[in-house]
């Protein structure tokens, strides 16, 4: 450990999903509360270990922006700490060898960070060391957007226009974090440790610094179901890790386009149905859909991941995710709705393999989008609802352009025949359903 200038304390900013220095509320918070501020990364073992792919391109991306965090930082004579090992383990070896005073952070919303933090809470709480945390990931949380009679809602449309009603007119917090970094504690720069010392490879991944293209957001309405454009703005990996503000996205959104301010609404309203319905995490939210009799064909669900189904759009899409992280909006319900309704594959399958690849990969939106395509989600599509694959293709890629860059077999003896009839499926989905729904 480096040794500190004696001072009557410090707070610790402990960075989460929020690896950003500018626009950050926990973080304000903290280079205001008088003490100089320590910031610590911690490489959450519990996290990696679930990890199977060691060339993990998330992982990449939080390296990534951990040493843009300590460009910053030094160039500011300060440091970022970063250790691995058990979150709360290692913070009480922080306040052993640091005179700590309090501890920063933002709120984190998932399951698992939950009781990691309630565990943090309490045993700095019987050392006397304040814990405080900090709404910074949405505009509105848990409960700030109710019904009448106090009940959460269910349904995504009346959420959202009181959503909109609620930001009317109101003047968005700013917290100028970034202008009051003279209050990080002056220190020799802490070495950051490499990737493979957490035991991963370097590998390729977004930059972790956001670009906001105001075009893009200005025609989304016009070219978000198109894959073969660029149409949509790629910030949800930034949303994710925190290396965007929602308070600037959300700027943009009101300003530029309310088409892309509803994707914003979403992902509020899925991490409010996860505060609310924590269940949703194993369990459908519609109960009675725990009842639909999935085949849950192994070799099928292979050739689905592989991007083998004969059918060029899902094809496409899952070759997209596995080389890249990334699978466009529209294509992602395409691939969902296939697995679910043609297949008969289990949501839950679906939703583990997203987890495992997607860059963007956060719980309550992956859970809550492939609870939708199922149709056993709150605001969800009806099970009668299933996607044509052929005339998805037929509509948003016309012209091939998407399938071709990702189907490179596409016409060739090596390209395989559809794996199910689309009028098959469909009619053997709405009976599977309707005969296990009351």
């Amino acid at each position: 450990m480096k040794e500190f200038t004696p001072h009557s304390g410090i707070t610790i900013f402990w960075f989460r999903r929020d690896l950003r220095l500018n626009d950050n509320c926990g973080l304000h918070h903290a280079l205001t509360a008088h003490n100089p501020v320590l910031p610590v990364f911690i490489l959450d073992q519990h996290i990696l270990d679930e990890l199977p792919d060691k060339a993990d391109a998330r992982v990449n991306f939080i390296f990534g922006a951990l040493h843009h965090i300590q460009t910053e930082l030094v160039k500011r004579g300060s440091s970022l700490l970063v250790l691995k090992g058990d979150p709360l383990t290692i913070i009480q070896q922080l306040t052993e060898n640091y005179p700590v005073r309090a501890v920063y952070c933002n709120h984190d919303y998932e399951p698992y960070a939950i009781a990691r933090d309630c565990a943090v809470e309490e045993w700095l709480a019987q050392k006397n060391i304040a814990f405080c945390s900090f709404k910074d990931q949405v505009i509105f949380e848990k409960s700030e957007i109710r019904k009448s009679d106090g009940t959460p809602y269910t349904v995504f449309t009346p959420y959202s226009h009181i959503w909109r009603q609620k930001i009317s007119g109101v003047q968005l917090p700013e917290f100028p974090s970034e202008k009051l970094t003279h209050q990080f504690f002056q220190a020799t720069p802490f070495r950051l440790p490499d990737i493979s010392e957490a035991g991963f490879t370097q590998t390729a991944s977004p930059e972790p610094i956001p670009v906001i293209n105001e075009a893009i957001i200005r025609n989304y309405h016009l070219t978000r179901n198109l894959p073969a454009e660029e149409g949509t703005t790629r910030l949800s990996v930034h949303l994710r890790f925190g290396t965007v503000s929602i308070r600037q996205l959300v700027k943009s959104g009101l300003a530029l386009n309310e088409t892309w301010l509803n994707e914003l609404i979403w992902r509020e309203f899925f991490m409010m149905i996860l505060h609310h319905f924590p269940q949703v995490v194993r369990q459908s939210f519609k109960a009675k859909y725990d009842f639909i009799p999935w085949r849950n064909d192994e070799g099928e669900f292979r050739r689905w991941c592989a991007g083998e189904t004969g059918y060029p759009m899902v094809d496409a899409g899952m070759r997209e995710l596995n080389e890249t992280g990334f699978m466009h909006n529209r294509v992602r319900m395409v691939v969902a709705s296939f697995l679910t309704k043609h297949l008969l594959v289990d949501w839950r399958w679906g939703e583990a393999y997203f987890a495992q690849k997607l860059l963007d990969y956060e719980l309550s939106s992956n859970n809550g989008n492939w609870q939708w395509a199922a149709g056993c989600g709150c605001d969800a599509a009806p099970y009668f609802r299933v996607f044509n694959p052929w005339e998805q293709q037929k509509k948003f890629d016309p012209a091939l352009v998407y399938i071709r860059r990702w189907v490179k077999n596409l016409n060739r003896a090596d390209y395989p025949s559809p794996m199910v009839e689309h009028s098959f499926a469909r009619e053997r989905a709405l009976l599977t359903y309707k005969s296990a729904l009351p």
